[in-house]
């Protein structure tokens, strides 16, 4: 790095200080960006932590400030400048006492047992092993991405991924007359889904009561996925699928949430088509999920193509400087190039944007032009949209003080749709509808998935689904629509050129009856959402700025994935109540979180418990557990979990689950410390990382759990933010566009 060495250096990179990037800050009231440097306001930490600009606490004239409901003392507000500055974490080798950085060390601080872990720096080892002193260890040493669990869509993916890896490369290496083994190629690519979950999407009140005469469905159930390339993670994104037991709109859709990627892959080399390596095997891996999607029965896929504002992460925290973010043409153009790809295989058949395929009716088609006919997905575009247009609509409505139910319903609707498509989305285009299936009714628009469809013999485009044929009392006959075919005048002169035949029935056969996934659930409190993810790699530093940063925050990421419950609070001894390091205890398999430390079993060797007592596993033997394992410790969790619910509604003195009373004497102890977790209490740290984990999963809107309603707030207002940040990132790629426009037509845009 052409730097000289000194005593205060790091060995393995010659660097004195290198600090991390601070994670964003935003504004809990108004969400904007807090940029570096600025001055402004915070309270608490444990707590939801709750962040003013300055114009935000300047607003609020009086002694107090109101955010999510909650009443905050602005004498409790810390005024603070955004520059502070973390430094990289160091580690001294064991053996020579140099001191290095723990990111160029690759250096796992997470299984530092109670620092007293033994660490031998890389010149070391290298050392010991030239000498003959240290065997290498194999690489199965250390569970890497290979040994994450695999699911039938990552093999379904990979395989793909691979076939057409090998047959890029064969055909680089024909075009360029060599051997196959003389062109490079991408290899040790691995690719894993490490969450999946069963989620309910909740339609917004205001929506629902515009809608309520439709029928529109309470709530949309959905599976989350989550999909990444890793050992270096390159490639990530989330998705969401509603299937056959989803209600319409959302019934058999699927909705490409999120993607990101940072610019580390290794091979920068053209495929064969002239695109980036890269671009070949990301395309190939979007075509892949599209095709597994299409097996499994949906129909229909929607891309929102809209890159993140300056500063902004999707998925991966703290992009390169030298990857630049793509413009919304140049991206959109990425993904129909992919699209274009998965039409040639058939596997798409068909590709429109949301304005065509939802406003601008053709032909015979006399589907009613209606809000409720788009796709409700978590965290879009469109539900954020409409909330703000139907919140605008009713302050306008109540400004003019109209208190008719009807006529407010009426205008609201007829609004918002004129609003939905006032930007003239078929020129912007931001989000593109792949369809899978191509059995569309000419006249309703519904995509047909079972049953019968009318067909004509003589044109492709008419096909009506068994709806319009209907039952006549009077002839007790069948009634079948008329295809009217456009056949030329060679043909039918004097029809001008039109004919009309009476379709036939066929049956669909082509499409399963039902989109069950025959995965198992993958759960990670960590990885099910994406701002969860985000926060994670925030709060612990874990950027992909650089490639030595990369690789020890993907190394870090795959540790998480194997240990789901690391990050949890340290064991403590039942009976002398003092923290237990990584296996130096004992535990009781029968009874819910039962540990005693070593110094406590050497005492009576565990005669005072009913039940046997196992060592705890050591890291090693910890790093060394298969799935099963996984699945257990993922298990012990929920134990952990169900018994902070029932803590919290029981009001009995002698209750005899396990542990209901240590529980309940956190909850005390929670109330009454004055150091709370911010100040580095132990047991505020375990109490807040429970309720934490408890919030992001519970689903009732009455929960007795402590702090539940508050984190539950807390962490919808940081999604809605973020949404908020994202459309407002379309509506300024509209704003430009329409400057673009009327800069090129000599028009004047106000």
């Amino acid at each position: 790095m052409g730097h000289s060495m000194s005593e205060n250096s790091c060995q393995l990179c010659a660097v004195e200080k290198l600090t991390f990037e601070p994670p964003p800050i935003y504004c809990s009231p108004c969400g904007a960006w807090i940029k570096r440097n600025a001055m402004y306001y915070t309270v608490g930490a444990g707590d939801p932590r709750h962040y003013f600009c300055n114009p935000c606490h300047n607003e609020s004239r009086g002694d107090s400030i109101v955010v999510d409901g909650t009443i905050i003392p602005k004498a409790r507000l810390e005024k603070k400048k955004n520059d502070e500055e973390t430094e990289e974490w160091w580690v001294q080798c064991d053996k020579c006492e140099a001191w290095q950085h723990q990111i160029c060390a690759l250096f796992n601080g997470r299984r530092n047992d109670g620092g007293q872990a033994e660490y031998t720096c890389p010149n070391c080892y290298i050392t010991e092993v030239d000498r003959g002193e240290r065997k290498p260890l194999p690489q199965s040493a250390v569970l890497g991405a290979k040994d994450l669990p695999r699911t039938i869509l990552s093999d379904c993916i990979e395989q793909r991924l691979f076939r057409r890896l090998k047959q890029e490369r064969q055909e680089r290496a024909r075009v360029q007359g060599k051997c196959y083994d003389e062109v490079p190629g991408a290899e040790a690519l691995v690719i894993r889904v490490v969450s999946s979950v069963d989620k309910k999407l909740e339609v917004k009140q205001r929506f629902l009561e515009i809608f309520q005469e439709d029928n529109y469905p309470t709530e949309f159930p959905y599976k989350s996925k989550k999909i990444e390339g890793v050992e270096v993670c390159l490639f990530g994104m989330y998705i969401q699928e509603f299937g056959s037991e989803c209600a319409f709109p959302n019934q058999r859709r699927v909705y490409l949430s999120y993607l990101d990627s940072v610019k580390y892959f290794r091979t920068e080399v053209k495929a064969v088509t002239g695109e980036a390596l890269r671009t070949f095997v990301y395309h190939e891996i979007l075509i892949g999920y599209l095709e597994y999607c299409k097996k499994r029965g949906f129909t229909s896929c929607y891309v929102w193509a809209c890159p993140p504002l300056k500063g902004e992460d999707y998925i991966l925290y703290y992009h390169p400087e030298i990857q630049k973010t793509a413009k919304s043409d140049k991206l959109r153009e990425w993904y129909l190039a992919m699209l274009r790809k998965a039409s040639k295989e058939n596997i798409v058949v068909d590709l429109t944007n949301f304005y065509d395929n939802f406003f601008v009716t053709t032909g015979e088609c006399k589907a009613k032009v209606t809000a409720a006919r788009l796709p409700y997905f978590d965290g879009d575009y469109w539900p954020g949209a409409a909330e703000d247009l139907i919140n605008q609509l009713c302050q306008e409505e109540d400004g003019r003080k109209l208190n008719k139910k009807g006529t407010t319903k009426k205008t609201i609707t007829k609004r918002a749709l004129k609003a939905s498509g006032q930007s003239d989305l078929s020129a912007n285009a931001s989000k593109d509808l792949p369809l899978m299936h191509k059995h569309c009714c000419t006249h309703c628009c519904i995509l047909m998935v079972s049953g019968n469809r009318w067909v004509c013999s003589q044109c492709k485009n008419f096909q009506i689904c068994d709806k319009p044929a209907r039952f006549d009392p009077y002839s007790s006959s069948i009634l079948v629509p008329i295809c009217f075919c456009q056949l030329g005048e060679s043909v039918l002169d004097n029809l001008s050129g039109f004919g009309f035949f009476v379709p036939s029935q066929v049956e669909i056969t082509d499409v399963p009856t039902d989109t069950k996934d025959k995965d198992e659930i993958l759960e990670s409190e960590f990885f099910d959402t994406r701002q969860a993810f985000l926060s994670l790699c925030q709060g612990n530093h874990y950027q992909y700025d650089t490639l030595r940063r990369a690789k020890h925050s993907s190394m870090m990421v795959i540790y998480h994935l194997h240990n789901p419950t690391a990050p949890a609070f340290v064991t403590t001894c039942n009976i002398c109540h003092l923290d237990i390091e990584t296996g130096q205890g004992w535990r009781c398999e029968i009874c819910l979180d039962y540990d005693v430390c070593n110094s406590c079993y050497q005492k009576d060797r565990g005669i005072d418990h009913p039940h046997k007592l196992t060592n705890h596993p050591s890291m090693a033997e910890r790093d060394a557990q298969n799935k099963e394992a996984r699945q257990l410790r993922v298990l012990q969790l929920r134990k952990m979990l169900d018994l902070l619910v029932h803590a919290s509604q029981c009001r009995s003195a002698h209750c005899q689950y396990p542990n209901c009373r240590k529980v309940k004497g956190l909850f005390r102890h929670g109330i009454q410390c004055k150091t709370r977790a911010s100040g580095g209490c132990v047991l505020c740290k375990k109490m807040w990382y429970l309720l934490q984990l408890h919030a992001r999963a519970c689903k009732e809107s009455e929960c007795h759990v402590p702090r539940c309603r508050d984190l539950k707030e807390h962490l919808r207002r940081l999604q809605q933010q973020s949404d908020s940040r994202r459309r407002a990132a379309v509506m300024e790629m509209m704003r430009q566009r329409a400057a673009e426009v009327a800069a090129n037509s000599g028009q004047k845009i106000e």
